[in-house]
C-alpha cells in the first residue's frame, strides 16, 4: 500500500460517494457496521404515530432513524407539526419527509435543542426516539415543566465483531457503536478515534485513552474534514 494512504475503519455504513470522496483525499475507508436499527412494527406504535399525526403538535427528533421510522408509518400525510430536531442529517431527513416549513428549531446537540424548545414556550412535546435514547433532553424539558410524551419507534441492536487489522483511525457515530466495538476489541494504542459528537466522545472515554478528535458538527462531512485535516498535520508512517 502507498505510504501516503490513510486507513480508516467506519463503524457504520456510509454512502459510496462519501467513501469515494475520502479516497480522493488519500483516505481508504473500510466499513464494518457495529449496530443495526429495526423499526418497531407493533400495532400499538402504529396507532400512537397515526394519532399524533392527526393533531397539531410540537415534535422532537434527535435521530434520523426516528424520522425515517415515523415517515414510513404516515406516508402521504401532511401533519400540522412544529418540529425541533438535531441539525444536519436529522434535519435534512425531517425536511425531506415533512417539509422545510415544518422545522421550528434546530441545534447541534441535545442541550441546545432543549433550550430552543423551552424558549418556544411549548407546553408539551412528542419525542419520537429509539430504545437507547439519551436522558439529557427529556430531563431538561421536564425540569422546565414541559411535558414530554415519548414514543419509541425503533430499536438499536449491537452487532459486535472482532477486528484484526490495525487502522490509522476509527470513526464512531453513536455511543451504542462505541459499546459494541469495545466488546471484542481494544484497538491499537496509536489509532486515532474520531467521534461525531460529544456524547459519542464521552462514551469512547469510558473504554480508551487513545487520542480522540471530535467533529465540529454532528455530520459525516464535517467528520471527514476532521480526519483529512488531522492526518495532513500529523502524517503517519506505515
Amino acid at each position: 500500500m502507498p505510504q501516503n494512504k490513510i486507513t480508516i475503519l467506519s463503524t457504520r455504513s456510509l454512502r459510496d460517494e462519501f467513501i469515494r470522496d475520502a479516497e480522493s483525499k488519500d483516505i481508504l475507508i473500510d466499513v464494518v457496521p457495529f449496530i443495526k436499527t429495526e423499526f418497531i412494527a407493533s400495532e400499538e406504535t402504529q396507532h400512537k404515530i397515526e394519532k399524533a399525526s392527526t393533531v397539531p403538535a410540537t415534535i422532537v427528533f434527535t435521530s434520523g432513524n426516528a424520522v425515517e421510522a415515523v415517515a414510513q408509518k404516515i406516508k402521504d400525510q401532511n401533519p400540522a407539526w412544529e418540529i425541533f430536531c438535531i441539525s444536519h442529517a436529522t434535519m435534512q431527513s425531517a425536511e425531506k419527509y415533512f417539509g422545510k416549513k415544518s422545522i421550528a428549531g434546530v441545534a447541534d446537540n441535545a442541550k441546545e435543542l432543549a433550550e430552543s424548545i423551552i424558549n418556544s414556550k411549548a407546553n408539551q412535546v412528542i419525542f419520537f426516539c429509539g430504545d437507547h435514547r439519551r436522558d439529557e433532553l427529556p430531563e431538561l424539558l421536564k425540569k422546565s415543566d414541559t411535558q414530554v410524551k415519548e414514543i419509541m419507534v425503533y430499536k438499536t441492536i449491537i452487532t459486535p465483531q472482532k477486528i484484526e487489522k490495525n487502522y490509522d483511525g476509527i470513526l464512531f457515530f453513536s455511543p451504542s457503536a462505541v459499546k459494541s466495538f469495545f466488546l471484542n476489541n481494544k484497538g491499537n494504542d496509536q489509532t486515532i478515534l474520531f467521534a461525531i459528537g460529544n456524547t459519542t466522545a464521552d462514551e469512547i472515554k469510558k473504554f480508551s485513552k487513545n487520542k480522540m478528535v471530535i467533529s465540529d458538527k454532528p455530520d459525516k462531512t464535517f467528520l471527514l474534514e476532521k480526519v483529512s485535516y488531522y492526518f495532513k498535520t500529523n502524517p503517519v508512517r506505515h
